[in-house]
């Protein structure tokens, strides 16, 4: 980093280091690395039954395990070296997925009791001398290292989230919603509490919220990210709670001044795309995604066949397929695979979002709506699920609530014109054509310098950057003003909307011309419509030229064949 003196940087490099292996430790992702070489002396207090009160100072003889990193709080490193033998086989549990057991390791539970309460339906997973007593003189927590109790915490919310999905069975069954949570949850909240309630002093302690309380949540991260900086996931976790960047300027000043809080605005202000390698399958749903609305068929195919090939296994293989044939009109086997996906990952928000759009295509609105919801409950930040949930209550006639929608999806994407086309249809559908000229006319500012980035397709975008006005939207315009009396402006608009079939002009330079849409449906209506209003004016040239362009084009041809019998009836009888 050239903007770091060499002292800065080597401090910065250290510090990482350490950072990387705490938070490798915490994470449970290299267990090779947790491994103790053959010269190392085990601790010899390693009974279940042996606890440590604040006053015991043992020495520390010998080697440290390599399983215990720096700590410079003497108790914090008094603690992980006598639970290094226990903490190797509870991280051992985590790795085999056997949650339950590597919690038990420094949180004993009794099976049977927990097991009685669940069959009671009760929400809480504790039970009085099992997991925790708060009541007792000495918390339980409070004789454990803060390392051991985030992997016994966070293994008991695993185990939770695992449970949840297997309670939830089939996507979109009977029991797949809301009213399935996470039970370990209150426990887990009510430990912490009790444990933050017996220090005496402000420790770190890392670990991640998944409660609905989010303002609490925030400042919870907000103090994690404070206290250690380094780890990443914490600021992922916070990042999902900020909706927009008046959330983001409102945590700003209770953040760390250095580069993680840097790297943190960067990662919430833009979507990070790394550079694939032959065996990476991250974001190659998006990849798809761009390939469907291109209609680009071969290279959707080849993708499908290579993200198969690599793993078939992952929820972007499945959407991809899935997305190969929704373009193919399969939409009952792009559900499919967008199920599998889902049964793999069910919070896959891309899943939600595409298998709301085959439900759409195959007229089954109550199942995309669902789709849609269980989208936005995931991230309320994406539009498309916004954007899907209005398009499917104005199917069913439900405006008021097609609007709502449409508005939270141009909320999120202010600078795509179709979130603002929708909004102008909805409001001229309920009668309210002023308040849909406005956004009409916001639609036509975004799409003149449309954002190549637009996952609605850009068709009409020019190749050299320069936007072109979008037809449709000026004669949406054009009959707003109608409906409202105002024929003058409505013929203005009209006009607009007959000028994009060449474009605005040529260069100043008198290069290459600017590219038009050409003679469309709709320019050959604005021609129409201007014909007949020049005819009520009586500008009967006017009218008879337009009339005739309009034969010409093959488009309204009867009504304008029609219109040039008039005009040259009233002609002659002009002359006459």
């Amino acid at each position: 980093m050239t903007g770091l003196s060499s002292r800065d940087s080597e401090l910065l490099r250290a510090t990482l280091q350490d950072a990387i292996v705490k938070c490798s430790e915490r994470a449970a992702e290299l267990l090779t690395s947790l491994s103790p070489p053959s010269d190392i002396t085990p601790s010899s207090d390693t009974e279940e039954d042996s606890q440590m009160s604040d006053d015991i100072n043992p020495p520390l003889s010998g080697p440290i395990p390599i399983v215990v990193t720096s700590n410079t709080n003497p108790r914090e490193a008094r603690l992980e070296t006598q639970e290094a033998n226990r903490y190797l086989l509870a991280k051992s549990y985590f790795d085999c997925r056997e949650y339950d057991r590597c919690a038990a390791i420094f949180i004993p539970e009794n099976p049977a009791i927990k097991m009685q309460s669940s069959l009671k339906g009760k929400s809480k997973a504790s039970t009085p001398g099992s997991a925790y007593n708060p009541a007792a003189s000495k918390h339980p927590y409070l004789q454990l290292s803060q390392k051991s109790l985030f992997l016994a915490l966070y293994a008991k919310l695993m185990a939770g989230e695992k449970r949840r999905d297997e309670d939830s069975e089939m996507i979109l069954g009977p029991a797949d919603g809301g009213s399935t949570v996470n039970a370990q949850l209150g426990t887990i909240t009510k430990g912490l509490e009790d444990w933050f309630a017996g220090l005496n002093q402000e420790d770190s302690i890392v670990g991640e919220s998944q409660a609905k309380n989010e303002e609490e949540a925030k400042k919870w991260l907000t103090r994690s990210v404070s206290l250690y900086p380094y780890n990443w996931g914490a600021w992922q976790e916070l990042g999902l709670m900020l909706e927009t960047v008046d959330d983001l300027n409102k945590i700003t000043p209770l953040l760390p001044k250095n580069i993680m809080t840097l790297m943190f605005h960067l990662y919430t202000s833009q979507e990070l795309y790394q550079s694939t390698d032959p065996y990476r399958t991250d974001a190659l749903d998006h990849y798809s995604n761009i390939l469907y609305v291109m209609a680009n068929r071969p290279k959707l195919a080849f993708l499908a066949q290579l993200a198969t090939a690599c793993d078939k296994f992952r929820p972007e293989t499945c959407c991809v397929v899935g997305n190969y044939y929704s373009l193919k009109s399969e939409h009952e086997k792009a559900v499919m695979y967008f199920r599998r996906a889902l049964t793999l990952d069910r919070g896959f928000l891309t899943a939600w979002t595409l298998m709301g759009h085959e439900y759409v295509e195959m007229k089954n609105t109550h199942a995309a709506i669902e789709a849609y919801r269980r989208a936005v409950d995931i991230n309320r930040k994406d539009y498309r699920a916004w954007y899907g949930l209005g398009q499917t209550y104005e199917v069913l006639e439900m405006h008021y609530y097609a609007l709502f929608y449409y508005q939270r999806a141009a909320s999120l994407k202010p600078y795509d014109p179709k979130m603002w086309q929708a909004v102008g249809a909805c409001l001229d559908k309920m009668n309210r054509p002023r308040e849909a000229i406005k956004a009409h006319k916001r639609a036509l500012i975004a799409g003149y310098d449309r954002d190549p980035s637009s996952s609605f397709g850009g068709a009409d975008a020019r190749e050299d950057g320069q936007g072109v006005s979008d037809p449709e939207t000026l004669y949406q315009i054009a009959l707003m003003h109608e409906k409202l009396g105002e024929y003058a402006e409505a013929a203005a608009y009209m006009s607009m909307t007959l000028a994009c079939e060449e474009g605005p002009g040529d260069d100043a330079d008198g290069g290459t011309p600017s590219h038009g849409v050409g003679v469309t449906m709709t320019t050959s209506r604005a021609r129409m419509w201007l014909a007949r209003w020049e005819f009520s004016r009586e500008n009967l040239g006017r009218a008879m030229e337009l009339a005739t362009e309009l034969c010409q084009d093959g488009v309204e041809v009867e009504e304008a064949k029609a219109l040039v019998r008039d005009l040259r009836s009233r002609m002659e009888g002009e002359r006459s």
